[in-house]
């Protein structure tokens, strides 16, 4: 993108009450942000929304310095910069009518050639939360997806650390301009996520984390992702935001069960509850409903041999024995975690040693 453009479409970004939508509008109608401010008021007119107040503002000659600020910050820094029609941008982003006009990038991913879900939650994780998070990462993981978070206390930190531990991107999205973290005590994960993905927010230099800015952020973190999971919350929180954001943009959610008594789960069973969330018990809840199968490919010739660890063979080796079994039965005859066994048999399926059956049935190849 040419800094000249760059440079109008932020002060477009800057006018006060003309907001993503109708910033959008406007560079339908007049083509790029330069011709809207040399638009004439009856030419500004012409487009529906604008009003005086909105249209005065556009000729408010104060939001160019503010935008020639930000510009020199962006390549200072070398900051990247996604427009909406840029084909960089986020596609499922592109396609949310309040989807930002620009997205301000640090790191190296794309968004748009992989499987991308959020994982939401309470800041106020407990070890049943921690330990579900982990676990379906883990399980994901050879699905390589993309794991998207707002890189905030609790569920948020703990998916882009599992995220990182099984060598996934993770997608950070901030509420505040790229020249910061928050809050200051991640700092020193931040090289981490930029290693394995980076950071992405709609909000400039200037901006601060403050509270309205998170509320506005989470409909990016459901927009940008194919899924929305809720791993923990209480009856109200940022989370359960960012849940119906994802149900109203048409995104699956997710939500993990929990026990009626426990605090932090009572936001995912009333999500469940109001059948706004689908009930995420294991990795293969999700990938069953995003139709995420494993690559289809002409049937392999049966293997002699199989690379195992000492627990997938002993689950190869109950399955030869015993014929189809389970998952349940699996993990109580082998001594092990389901959790384990659903992640263990992922992991075999690849391999071509197993197959699944319906009914949470499997069987040796």
């Amino acid at each position: 993108m040419r800094h000249t453009d760059l440079f109008h479409l932020l002060a477009l970004q800057n006018v006060p009450g003309v907001g993503d939508i109708l910033s959008k509008k406007l560079l339908s109608h007049f083509g790029s942000a330069s011709e809207i401010f040399n638009a004439k008021p009856s030419e500004l007119e012409e487009v529906t929304g604008i009003g005086t107040i909105r249209r005065l503002r556009l000729k408010d000659k104060s939001i160019f310095k503010e935008a020639e600020k930000e510009l020199e910050f962006i390549l200072q820094n070398n900051i990247e910069v996604l427009c909406f029609d840029d084909p960089a941008y986020p596609d499922r982003l592109r396609h949310c009518v309040d989807g930002p006009l620009l997205l301000f990038a640090r790191g190296h991913f794309d968004l748009n050639a992989r499987k991308v879900i959020s994982i939401v939650g309470t800041r106020q994780i407990t070890a049943y939360g921690m330990e579900c998070c982990r676990n379906l990462i883990q399980e994901l993981a050879p699905l390589d997806p993309v794991i998207v978070s707002g890189f905030a206390y609790g569920v948020d930190i703990a998916a882009h650390q599992a995220a990182i531990e099984n060598q996934l991107q993770t997608i950070g999205i901030l509420a505040h301009g790229l020249n910061q973290i928050y809050p200051k005590s991640h700092k020193k994960y931040a090289s981490k996520v930029e290693s394995n993905g980076g950071f992405l927010t709609e909000f400039w230099s200037s901006s601060n984390p403050e509270r309205e800015n998170f509320v506005k952020r989470n409909r990016v973190v459901a927009g940008i992702s194919e899924a929305t999971i809720v791993i923990e919350s209480a009856e109200k929180g940022g989370s359960l935001i960012t849940a119906n954001l994802a149900a109203d943009y048409n995104r699956e959610v997710f939500a993990v069960p929990g026990r009626l008594t426990d605090k932090y789960s009572q936001g995912c069973n009333h999500l469940i509850k109001i059948q706004k969330a689908n009930v995420l018990t294991s990795a293969a809840d999700l990938v069953y409903m995003l139709n995420w199968d494993l690559k289809k490919t002409d049937p392999p010739q049966r293997k002699l041999f199989f690379e195992f660890g000492p627990d997938e063979q002993k689950i190869h080796d109950f399955l030869l024995a015993n014929g189809k079994e389970h998952l349940d039965l699996i993990a109580l005859r082998c001594g092990l975690p389901v959790f384990k066994v659903s992640s263990l048999l992922m992991n075999m399926e690849l391999k071509g040693a197993i197959r699944p059956l319906p009914g949470k049935l499997f069987e040796a190849v």
